[in-house]
């Protein structure tokens, strides 16, 4: 029988069986292999840390419903198309494909809203679609320029392709933070020039190895501040808290992009010191759009085609700490959300 996963309320779910129906005009039905979890994401939904009026994703239309319980939710699956419906070739049957669908062990979709997932790349690899194109979205949106200071607050899986596509421009340096070694140690493989624990004030230690405070300025009158700090800082650790260590961690005229979703959980920022002279922009970034600036010469059809790339470069299934069969989902969110230290990428079987 199909099976589908729903959060019934904060910090429970359930498997329920259900009817298979055949694919509509159009369509076609995937029989699902593997579906990853989105832990930012996913745990604020979890743990009912979400508005409940907030339209799941209006830009997808498997989770055109709110967040209000019980509900399904998951955004990155792969299986095989095992039926089409009416005015689907044939050559769709048992083509591999990804699908912007919640977890369930089956489902029917448009043939034209399908990915063909490329045959260099393993399913399990594939799942991380979504994750890498939102990194795509970020470095998109933070612009890094050639000699410039990044820095990347929260490697989790998104942090983490982050800072592998950065470690790919020409930046004088590349600095993460987390909390977590394992996380640390993943991020200088990909590309990290350093690595920290954020614990105390990070805002400040970033500066201090980042900055240049003892340096004169042009005219030899004392430290140059507008030179301490990083010039593009992305927050991306889903804490609200460390939003104020990312603006902290930022120089003069530097930018924060904001990547992570808090959810209803509030955000207390200290503007009141060197934020009010120091000209640092704060930007959201979310992948369901594409920068107003970008949109003449970039769709999300080409973005989608540069994520596939970065897939493959990237190879995230190395991120992947542990598989659970979907009727044990309720042992995987309780593993990301009372001990993360053990988990970053979890995979579900079918």
């Amino acid at each position: 029988m199909p099976r589908s996963l729903y959060f019934t309320e904060p910090r429970a779910v359930e498997v329920r069986e259900r009817e298979k129906r055949d694919p509509d005009e159009g369509e076609v039905r995937v029989r699902v292999e593997r579906s990853a979890v989105s832990p930012g994401t996913e745990l604020l939904v979890y743990r009912g840390d979400v508005p409940t009026e907030m339209a799941a994703d209006a830009t997808i239309d498997a989770l055109a419903g709110t967040f209000e319980f019980p509900l399904q939710y998951g955004y990155a699956t792969v299986g095989r198309v095992e039926a089409v419906g009416p005015g689907v070739e044939s050559a769709w049957l048992d083509r591999r494909v990804f699908g912007f669908n919640p977890h369930e062990s089956h489902f029917c979709a448009p043939a034209e809203e399908l990915l063909a997932v490329p045959d260099d790349c393993s399913g399990t690899a594939a799942t991380f679609l979504p994750n890498v194109e939102t990194a795509v979205n970020l470095v998109q949106d933070g612009a890094p320029r050639l000699g410039e200071r990044a820095v990347v607050f929260g490697q989790g899986v998104v942090g983490l392709l982050t800072t592998a596509l950065l470690g790919r421009f020409p930046l004088a340096e590349v600095v993460t933070l987390d909390y977590y070694p394992d996380r640390r140690e993943l991020a200088h493989e990909l590309g990290a020039d350093a690595a920290l624990d954020p614990e105390g004030d990070a805002g400040a230690r970033v500066r201090d190895r980042l900055g240049t405070a003892g340096e004169r300025d042009a005219d030899g009158n004392g430290p140059d501040d507008t030179i301490a700090g990083a010039d593009l800082t992305y927050e991306l650790s889903g804490c609200p808290d460390a939003l104020d260590s990312a603006i902290a961690a930022t120089g003069y005229d530097g930018r924060v992009v904001v990547g992570s979703w808090y959810g209803t959980k509030p955000t207390e920022l200290d503007l009141g010191g060197r934020f009010h002279r120091s000209r640092v922009s704060v930007e959201s970034s979310q992948v369901s759009t594409i920068a107003p600036d970008l949109r003449g010469r970039w769709s999300k059809d080409r973005r989608m085609d540069v994520a596939w790339d970065r897939l493959r470069e990237v190879d995230p299934e190395r991120f992947v700490t542990h598989e659970f069969p979907v009727e044990e989902a309720g042992e995987a969110y309780e593993l990301l959300d009372e001990r993360p230290s053990e988990a970053l990428g979890v995979v579900f079987e079918y």
